[in-house]
């Protein structure tokens, strides 16, 4: 697949450069807050998820780093759709240097030498630990972006693609979303209300570019244009219409971490502690519940990660299949055009 721009055309000095990373949980705005950083300088991965039924627009995700992710959370005991991923699990550490190794080398793979790389996979917020040190090795300065949409909407998307409980997408919400702003504390980060972003984007890109003290590095009026075009309201689905809080076992964990993430995409500051509390008490669930859950989402991430290699394998045939098809069609083009000129000369002779 193509890039969304040509922004590495000209090399820019190593102080220039720097690694763009839309961090946060799966159906919270990840995929539209990459599109207006792609559309704005920023470049996407060689190798990008198409769309389906439930983002027909397109994932942006990278799908090899997806599929890495997905086998270096199965390492850990964990997965995907694990809501006990968060804090990090680190493996033996001779184990650890090689995923970091493999990371690098799939990074450079993806983006070659880009210098404003766009990765965004939701799994890097709990793998975060892993893809900083691979990062920092690659000498790539961070910028974060983190998307912020209610924990309901979340679990009413994944109520339709994945069948999962509301228990389960809110706690997974709050896993992810603590992960994400622990693992990105020390770098320039922005928060960004999903539905400010699909309502008046340009502030939001503003209030990007503040926080990260730079700015958009391809943001022009022909990309803003374009964006106009993408942010299109067939984007809204799934607004939240029940008490957060009254969601039974995990709705006021998910209330007070919700509100502290509101709050920081108004640009105000929270209490710190509100955060720890929370991560104090998801430990204590994982403690309690966590030999019941990882063992199970871990096996349906294995079988979901093979279907998910199988797609894409089979999409990549299919374009390169298509690719060649065009390319025997045109070289049909050039004989024909070569027969006609020799047919022509033979009978003026």
């Amino acid at each position: 697949m193509t890039r969304a721009n040509s922004q590495t055309s000209q090399a820019p000095s190593a102080r220039d450069r720097a690694a763009y990373l839309v961090l946060g949980m799966h159906r919270s705005g990840t995929s539209a807050a990459t599109q207006v950083l792609a559309l704005s300088g920023a470049t996407l991965p060689e190798n990008v998820m198409p769309g389906d039924e439930h983002n027909a627009k397109g994932y942006f995700e990278p799908w090899r780093i997806a599929i890495f992710n997905d086998q270096r959370l199965r390492a850990g005991g964990g997965a995907w759709d694990d809501p006990f991923t968060f804090p990090y699990r680190p493996v033996e550490p001779r184990e650890e240097r090689r995923w970091i190794t493999r990371a690098t080398d799939l990074f450079e793979e993806e983006f070659a030498g880009a210098a404003y790389p766009l990765m965004k996979d939701p799994r890097v917020s709990v793998l975060a630990p892993l893809w900083r040190t691979a990062l920092s090795e690659l000498d790539y300065p961070l910028r974060a972006v983190i998307p912020v949409r209610h924990p309901l909407e979340v679990a009413g998307s994944l109520a339709k693609r994945n069948g999962f409980p509301v228990e389960k997408s809110v706690l997974l919400w709050t896993s992810y979303m603590l992960a994400a702003e622990a693992h990105s504390r020390d770098i320039p980060r922005a928060f960004i209300p999903y539905d400010g972003l699909l309502t008046d984007w340009r502030s939001q890109a503003a209030r990007i570019e503040a926080a990260h003290g730079a700015t958009l590095p391809g943001l022009d009026d022909a990309a803003g244009a374009a964006i106009d075009d993408f942010l299109t309201g067939d984007l809204r689905h799934n607004a939240a219409d029940q008490d957060l809080a009254a969601v039974p076992l995990v709705g006021a964990l998910a209330a007070q971490v919700y509100d502290w993430f509101a709050a920081a995409a108004r640009d105000e500051r929270g209490d710190p502690d509100v955060l720890r509390t929370a991560a104090h008490a998801l430990g204590e669930l994982r403690a309690a519940m966590g030999v019941f859950v990882s063992p199970v989402t871990s096996a349906l991430d294995l079988a979901r990660i093979e279907a998910l290699e199988a797609r894409q394998f089979a999409a990549f045939e299919q374009t390169r299949g298509a690719a060649l098809e065009r390319q025997l069609n045109d070289l049909q083009a050039i004989e024909q055009a070569v027969d006609d000129i020799l047919s022509e000369a033979l009978g003026d002779l």
